[in-house]
Formats: C-alpha cells, structure tokens, sequence
C-alpha cells in the first residue's frame, strides 16, 4: 500500500434502543468496548492515525477508549477526538474531522459500533480504493431494510446509495446495502463534503450523498462485495449486542482449534481479553477468561471456571468451578499444580510445581513452594509456604491486625494441622509441626511441636468471651 491510511470512527451515536445511560459505542464485547474493537482493528491496518467522532456522552467515550497499540513492526496509529455538536447526520459528522486530515492519504470511514470486521476485508477495500477512487464496502441482504441501497446503472457501474426512509417501493427491492464502511481519497472528500445538503426526508447531511457527487464528477465508485453479514452487523439493541457476543465468540472458538485446543464446547466457552494457548490444551464448557490468561503445553482447564490475569503452566490442572482474579497482581500455577473444584486464587497467588489446592481453599498474595499442600477449607493471605508443607483444613492465617497486615512464613516440610490460627507476623520452622487446633502468635524453632490447649500461646492476657444473655 504506497499511501498513507487516515481512519475516522463515527462513535456520535445516542443509541436509543440499548436501553442504557452508556454510550452506545462503550458497550463491551469480548470485554473490550465496541469502539475499541474498531480502533485496535486500525492498528494492524497499519494506519496513520485514527480519529474518532463523538458527540452523544463524549466526555464518556473519550475517556473510555483508549489508542491502540503497535501492530507487529508498524508504529502505533496516533488517536484523536473531535466532536459533533449537534448531530446533524453522518455527513455533518465527517465536516468535523476533515480539518485534522491530512490531503495526501485516504480516509478509511468505520463505525463505532461495528466491530466485527476484519482486518483482511478492510484492506481488500482499501486497494480498490488504491488512492484514487470512493470504494465502498457492501453486502446482500435477504431483509435489507433500514440500510441505504446500492444503486447501480444498466451496465452495473454504482451510481448512488439511497436511504431506506428516501427510497422509492422499487429501490427499496434492492438487495445489495451499503455497510457504513468506505474508502476515498482525502483530498477528493474535501470538496465533497463541503457540497452536502440536507434535503431528504430526515433533514440530515448524509454521507453517502458523496456517492452521486463523484459520480457527478466522473470519479469511478467500486464495490467491495462480501458474503459475512457478521463483518458489517451493528449493535442498536441488547439482542444484537448478545447475537455479536456469540459470534465474536465463535471466531475465537474456532481460531483456537485451528491452533490444537480441544473444546468441549465451542459454543460454551467465553475469553473476555487475551487468551493464548499452548499446544495439548484441554478447556470444558462454560469457562470465562478475563484478562490476559496464558495457558501452556497440556494445561486442563475443567468446567464452569473463571480465570482472569493468570498464567496456568504446563500439566497443571484447574478443576471445575475455580475462581481465580489475578487482577494487576496476577496469578501464576506452576507445573504439574492441582486447583480445585471450588478453590479461590485471588491477586498475587504464585503455586510452585505440583502444588495441590483443594476444595473451599482461598490463596491471597502468597507463594507456595514445590510439593506444597492446601487441601481442604483453608486460608492463605500474605504467607509465604515452603517446599513440601501440608496445610490443614479449617487453618487459617490471620494476617490484619485490623489497622495493617502481616506476613506469615511456614518454612519447609512443616505440618500445619487442621483447625490451626497462625497470627502474623509470625514463622513456623522448617520440619515443625503445628498441632490441630492451635493458635500460634510467636515464631517456632526448626523441628518443634508448636501445642496450644485451654490457654493460648503468646496470648496472656487472653479473656474468654463474655455469653451474651
């Protein structure tokens, strides 16, 4: 492509039908915003700068989104914003952007709230245009209804797009629509734009009258025609947000089958960010990825899981119905581990090598090293656990002292029985045993028997609670 691509994104929309006080274009799919999808799908076009039109809740979508990164050896497309105040049509809505374009690329129109195109079709378009000619994007639809119509001559050339609400009974029989996404060469827009008129049935400056305007200027239109009514689909209410959702779904589904994950499911399976995958994954039904979540050679992921920010290593096993936020903090599971069912992993929980968590056991910023065990019922916040410990049910560290928290260190090959209160600041040697029911608020040497009964160790001045009446 020997020029260079300025992309504009009509994000100005109010979005009646969606029911909500959020901008149409900040409703999320796959845990991004519609309009993000847009952006980023910018990013690998390798264009030159992105500006984005807002004008309904702008203070919101500007805030909302934000510049996409570099794509491969491409820089970064700069992002700006402009505003539509008022919204007075589509044409209207590009006026406002045109002073920020340059004259020597072109200007590659999307919608904000279509963000299932891909990237390949976009530059299809794109070199059709090839910097001289308006390429329009367009699509056969059995109900066309709602969308301008590709108007052609005898001899098939386009000639116009007509509105739904302007079209006449035989236009309105047209099959082919235009699907908000064009092409053209700036400096040609220019003077388009500044030839619109508001005289139709809406009173509104309509983009697509650039259409009969090159035609009127002898400049040829192309047509890039496509098959996928999912690249050009738009969100206007929840059900079409959710039939996207299932559809963004599904690409995803089958990319990673391609790559050699083995789903139980495809259609339950739902990635709200990033997720990569090794060689050898296995993923059942109704898991949720947040996040960036990486998952290595071999992983097993079981059902109705929720995974966010973590990263599952090789062989390890997550069992159904774990809950892991890794948050900024992040989660890592080591080799060979065994999560679950029913285990929470909150931020900062790093499992070495075949470490077992079990059912109802919740980790919070702490480290378990190899071979460690949490089996049943169990607490570990802000401790740090040595190789081989086995940790017992109904054990707990107490780690807020209500003002600040502390940490716990159980040093290797210690057995922590059930029912056990470690009160941080504190360290249990390593090779020591603590026995069932114990509550410890002093550090133990190597090898000792740490025993509370009646009274408790370190807690002198310990008061049983008063019964209330």
């Amino acid at each position: 492509m020997s020029f260079p691509v300025d992309v504009v994104v009509m994000a100005a929309g109010k979005g009646t039908r969606m029911k909500s006080q959020r901008p149409k274009v900040l409703h999320r799919l796959g845990g991004r915003a519609l309009a993000q999808h847009v952006i980023d799908c910018a990013a690998r076009l390798s264009a030159r700068s992105v500006v984005v039109i807002t004008g309904h809740g702008a203070e919101q979508v500007e805030a909302g989104l934000s510049a996409p990164v570099a794509c491969g050896d491409h820089v970064a497309p700069q992002l700006r914003f402009v505003r539509q105040e008022p919204q007075l049509g589509t044409g209207h809505a590009v006026q406002q952007a045109a002073p920020v374009l340059p004259e020597d690329g072109v200007t590659l129109v999307l919608s904000g709230d279509v963000p299932l195109t891909r990237p390949e079709t976009l530059q299809a378009l794109l070199d059709q245009c090839a910097g001289e000619c308006l390429a329009l994007l367009t699509l056969d639809m059995s109900d066309p209804t709602g969308y301008g119509r590709i108007v052609r001559a005898a001899g098939g050339s386009v000639q116009a797009i007509v509105e739904h609400k302007d079209a006449s009974e035989a236009q309105r029989a047209i099959p082919e629509i235009y699907s908000g996404i064009m092409a053209v060469p700036t400096r040609l827009l220019r003077g388009w734009l500044a030839r619109l008129d508001n005289r139709n049935v809406q009173g509104e400056y309509y983009l697509t009258d650039v259409v009969k305007l090159a035609v009127a200027d002898g400049l040829p239109v192309v047509a890039h025609r496509i098959a996928d009514a999912v690249q050009v689909a738009g969100v206007n209410s929840p059900a079409q947000l959710a039939e996207l959702e299932r559809a963004y779904q599904r690409r995803l589904a089958e990319a990673l089958m391609e790559q050699g994950v083995r789903l139980a499911d495809p259609a339950r399976l739902d990635v709200r960010g990033e997720l990569v995958c090794e060689e050898d994954v296995e993923i059942d039904v109704n898991c949720v990825f947040e996040g960036r979540v990486e998952l290595r050679s071999g992983a097993r992921i079981g059902a109705n899981c929720f995974i966010a920010n973590a990263v599952i290593e090789s062989g390890a096993e997550i069992l159904p119905f774990t809950h892991m936020q890794g948050e900024k903090a992040g989660i890592s599971v080591g080799p060979g581990a065994q999560v679950g069912p029913f285990a929470r992993l909150r931020p900062g929980a790093q499992l070495g090598a075949h470490v077992h968590i079990g059912n109802f056991v919740e980790v919070k910023n702490s480290t378990l090293a190899a071979g460690a065990k949490a089996n049943h019922l169990a607490y570990l916040g802000d401790a740090t656990v040595g190789e081989r410990v086995n940790y017992g049910a109904g054990s707990i560290t107490a780690n807020y002292d209500g003002a600040n928290k502390h940490r716990t260190v159980i040093e290797a090959d210690v057995h922590v029985g059930s029912n056990c209160v470690l009160v941080a600041p504190v360290t249990i040697g390593a090779g020591g045993t603590v026995g069932a029911g114990s509550t410890i608020t002093k550090d133990t040497a190597p090898g000792s028997l740490a025993v509370a009964r009646g009274k408790q160790i370190g807690l002198e001045n310990w008061q049983r609670p008063v019964k209330k009446r």
